[in-house]
């Protein structure tokens, strides 16, 4: 099955990567933009899919400083 996790800082965790962001985009002529945050997406095909939380936890994410969401993709789209 094909998992899709989605790996963002927690809300009050310093963002620094979000932070440059939200100011470049002005910048560059996009205005009307705030709070950027910037995550990652990890995206594995998996046989237990019951396991993913558990490697979240253990690997994937950091449980102390990020939050995650798991997306299970069935089949056929």
């Amino acid at each position: 099955m094909k998992a899709r996790v989605l790996v963002r800082p927690k809300a009050g965790i310093l963002d620094p990567q979000g932070a440059a962001v939200a100011r470049a985009l002005p910048a560059l002529g996009f205005d009307g933009v705030s709070e950027v945050r910037v995550g990652r997406l990890i995206e594995l095909e998996v046989a237990d899919p019951s396991r993913l939380p558990e490697m979240c936890e253990r690997l994937l994410a950091n449980p102390l400083i990020e939050d995650y969401e798991v997306l299970l993709e069935r089949d056929g789209g």
